[in-house]
Order: C-alpha cells, then structure tokens, then sequence
C-alpha cells in the first residue's frame, strides 16, 4: 500500500503542477479576448485565428483542470445525501463511483478521442475558418485531459481504499 500512496502523490503532484499552470492560461485568454474585443470595436477588424484561440485556451484550462478539480474535491457531488453518511459510507460512494462511473467515462473519452488527434495530426487538419489555426492541438488536450482525469481517479481511490484500512491517506510510512 505504500507504494500506491506514493505513486498517489505523484499523481497528486502532476495534477497540481499542471492546475497551477493552467492558472496562466485564464490570464491569456482574458488577454486575448480582451485586445481582440478592443481591436474589433476600434478598427472594424477581427481575427479569426484569435478567436480560435480564445477557444483552444478555454479547452486547454477546462480539460487539463478537471484532474487538479478532482484533487481539491471541487467536482460536483450531491452533498444533500453525502453530508449525511459516515465518512465510511461516504468512502464507499466515492470508491463505487471511481470504479464503476469516472474510470469507465474517462476511460472510454481517452481511447475514442485518441484517433480524431492521431488523424487532424497526420492529415495537418487547419480550421475551415478564413485565417483558422491547425486543430491537432486542440484535439490532443482531450486524451491529456481525460488521462489525467483518470490518473486522478485512480489516485483518489487508493486514497480512499487506504483511508478505510485506517491509513493516512496522505503519506505513505516509511518503510
């Protein structure tokens, strides 16, 4: 078990360092938006490529944030009925909706977004829009994200499983 605890906090790790990343990504994006806005109000003009760009940095922090969410418990759950079971109960919960919901969904998302990114990357695929941007990048955040959705999953369950045999879930003992 402690070796999972550890490879826990590496998944922990990871997430964070990219959650944290991701922080700068808002500040572009509001950057972007921003000077195009003005850019479009002042000189009758506009971008089609900044617009796609606004777009692939809002993708970027939705889908590269959702395992750092995951981490900090800020994904939705249904409190009403979780606030009232035992942290037992409630341990339980989270291990059968990891098991049979995130790693099954996330799973899945990985795998069947894996060849639309393989192809736009082969085939050089560019946006139809007049001054549009290349899309594999685009496409290549939703296996990354969904990868680290579920390394995410995987390290709240071996949290969650060494919480129940009554170990602290968040370091490992030395051993």
């Amino acid at each position: 078990m402690n070796s999972l605890l550890r490879a826990s906090r590496l998944i922990d790790a990871l997430n964070t360092a990219v959650g944290k990343a991701s922080y700068w990504l808002i500040l572009i994006a509001v950057l972007v938006s921003s000077g195009n806005a003005v850019v479009r109000k002042a000189f009758n003009m506009s971008s089609n490529s900044l617009l796609e760009i606004q777009w692939y940095l809002f993708a970027a922090v939705f889908l590269l944030c959702a395992g750092y969410t995951l981490l900090n418990k800020e994904h939705v759950r249904v409190d009403l009925i979780h606030s009232r079971l035992s942290r037992r109960q409630q341990l339980w919960v989270e291990i059968f909706g990891t098991l049979f919901f995130l790693a099954p969904v996330t799973l899945l998302i990985l795998v069947l977004s894996w060849a639309p990114f393989v192809d736009a990357y082969t085939s050089g695929e560019v946006s139809s829009n007049a001054g549009g941007l290349i899309r594999w990048p685009v496409k290549l955040l939703i296996p990354v994200g969904f990868g680290l959705l579920l390394l995410q999953g995987a390290s709240e369950l071996i949290k969650d499983v060494a919480e129940l045999r009554g170990l602290d879930r968040s370091a490992p003992t030395a051993a």
